[in-house]
C-alpha cells in the first residue's frame, strides 16, 4: 500500500515562506476549518482572524502555515517556526520541474526564465549545471527566501 506525504520546512516565517512556495509551486493556502472562503479572500488574513476568534495569542498566530495542490496530485507542505537557523546544506530538496519534455537550448532557456520570476519573488541562483548527456539534462540551483536549497529541473 503507498503512502501520501507531507513536506516539513523548519523556518523563521511560515506565512511568508509559504507564501513564495505558492507562488513558485501554483499551489494555494487551505482556508481555516468550517470558514468558507469568498474567491477573492485572503486565506492568510481569514486564518488570522480565526486564530483571534478561537483565542490563540497574536505571536502564535505566524508559528504554522500549509499550502495545497488545487488539483490535490502532489503533496502538502507544511511550514513550522523554529527559533534555530539553517546552518548546513539540505540533506533533502525540492526539484522543482520547470521544463518538462524539453531538451538542450529550449530546457535551459526555459529554466532561465524560470530562475528569473523566482529571483523577483525572493530567491537566490546559487548555480547553473550545463546539459551532460546521457544523464544531465541540466538544472539550476536555488535557495528559497530562507535558505533552503531547491533545483529547477
Amino acid at each position: 500500500m503507498s503512502r501520501h506525504v507531507q513536506i516539513t520546512f523548519d523556518c523563521h516565517d511560515p506565512g511568508a515562506l509559504s507564501t513564495f512556495w505558492c507562488a513558485v509551486l501554483g499551489y494555494v493556502h487551505p482556508g481555516p476549518p468550517g470558514v468558507e472562503l469568498a474567491a477573492d479572500a485572503d486565506p492568510l488574513a481569514a486564518w488570522d482572524d480565526f486564530l483571534a476568534r478561537v483565542g490563540v495569542p497574536e505571536e502564535h498566530r505566524n508559528s504554522r502555515s500549509a499550502i495545497e495542490d488545487p488539483e490535490g496530485a502532489g503533496p502538502r507542505l507544511f511550514f513550522q517556526r523554529v527559533p534555530e537557523d539553517k546552518v548546513v546544506k539540505n540533506r533533502v530538496h525540492l526539484d522543482v520541474r520547470a521544463a518538462p519534455g524539453l531538451q538542450g537550448a529550449e530546457r535551459m532557456a526555459a529554466l532561465e526564465a524560470e530562475c528569473d520570476r523566482l529571483i523577483a519573488l525572493g530567491a537566490k541562483r546559487l548555480r547553473r549545471e550545463e546539459p551532460a548527456p546521457p544523464f544531465g539534462a541540466g538544472h539550476i540551483v536555488m535557495l528559497d527566501p530562507e535558505g533552503n536549497e531547491f533545483c529547477l529541473d
